[in-house]
């Protein structure tokens, strides 16, 4: 297992542990950086007008098209970590 691999890992236990929820953007970021560092791009149909929340998720995950993943598990840590912190903006 890399570094970058037990960091995400790790970074996805303390996330759970944060003392105060995110905000909704945040956590839209923080869905998408994980769906692409597991899954890579975007697939499947996007939701339809009825499904917001699925819609918004989508197009999250979406705007990071073509980021690579060991990329978007090193961004995810590091939101992770500002967010422990207290330094997430």
């Amino acid at each position: 297992m890399s570094n970058v691999d037990a960091q995400f890992e790790q970074a996805q236990v303390d996330v759970k542990a944060l003392s105060e929820k995110p905000g909704n953007m945040t956590l839209l970021r923080l869905y998408a950086l994980f769906k692409q560092a597991t899954e890579g791009d975007v697939h499947g149909d996007k939701p339809g007008f009825a499904d917001i929340v699925g819609k918004y998720k989508y197009d999250a995950w979406a705007s990071l098209k073509g980021t690579g993943q060991d990329v978007a598990k090193q961004q995810y840590t590091e939101l992770v970590e500002s967010l422990k912190n207290g330094t997430a903006s």
